[in-house]
């Protein structure tokens, strides 16, 4: 069985096996080995082959998958890509639709994200951090993919968004990877609920950091890629969060919390 791997080492049956290093890395070359090796078998009647599904169909697929979800949902995910590459509006929200839907529906959902996609998923709210949902934070995520109950995996082409299209794999030993190197940078991620109370809120972050550039509105707006009145709206909500009445008294009393 194949899975992902620093090294190999020999089975029972004598087969090679992949093995993870002790640390999360980047796995996107070994992303790339281990689907090699799932064709390979595939071509050869093996093992299931994967599917690729062109972009116009994902708003087709991942309905499908959410909903015959029934145990448990595994994601890497980060909106901020959708956001940065210009997916239109209404897909975001149509699919998040589907994401609160299996949210509420299946017992473990654990998803992994970036502080930019925390921050950028704020008004879609399809990466709860609480409730049924857990999840975890990490610098960046390695790959856009989602496993359903440990059967399914798509992964996105471009390794950033299912909507340029995504790669169906039901290959057992490909999946089983899959969810192993979820795990581990689940274990690796922070709980975005139990930050320090020193700390600003993950989805302000972004927001302090343009306040400290000294970026105009619409810069600032440009860079999260959220649209100028959600950032407006998020600027009121740090002034709030400090008991500032304005950006300079906000500056100030970011710094006195160590937040800059």
């Amino acid at each position: 069985m194949s899975s992902f791997g620093g090294g190999r080492e020999t089975t029972r049956s004598g087969a090679k096996e992949h093995r993870w290093p002790a640390r999360p890395c980047d796995p996107r070359d070994l992303l790339g080995e281990v689907l090699e090796e799932s064709a390979f078998h595939a071509a050869r009647g093996v093992r299931p082959p994967a599917l690729r599904v062109a972009g116009e169909k994902v708003t087709t697929v991942i309905p499908r998958l959410l909903a015959a979800t029934r145990e448990e949902l595994l994601t890497f995910d980060d909106p901020s890509d959708c956001i940065c590459q210009g997916v239109p509006e209404r897909m975001l929200v149509n699919a998040a639709r589907f994401i609160h839907h299996a949210i509420a529906q299946v017992p473990t959902v654990h998803q992994i994200t970036s502080p930019k996609g925390l921050a950028s998923d704020a008004e879609l709210g399809t990466i709860p951090c609480s409730g049924g949902a857990q999840a975890r934070i990490t610098e960046e995520i390695p790959f856009r993919m989602a496993v359903f109950d440990r059967t399914t995996a798509m992964l996105a082409l471009d390794m950033k968004v299912f909507f340029h299209g995504v790669l169906i794999v039901r290959d057992p030993a490909v999946v089983a990877a899959l969810v192993r190197v979820h795990r581990m940078w689940w274990d690796a991620g922070r709980d975005p609920v139990t930050r320090r109370p020193q700390e600003p809120p993950a989805h302000l972050v972004p927001v302090l950091a343009c306040l400290h550039d000294g970026l105009p509105d619409h810069a600032a707006a440009a860079r999260l890629g959220l649209s100028p009145r959600t950032y407006a709206r998020r600027v009121s909500e740090l002034l709030t969060l400090l008991g500032a009445t304005s950006r300079f008294q906000a500056a100030v009393a970011a710094a006195r919390r160590g937040w800059l």
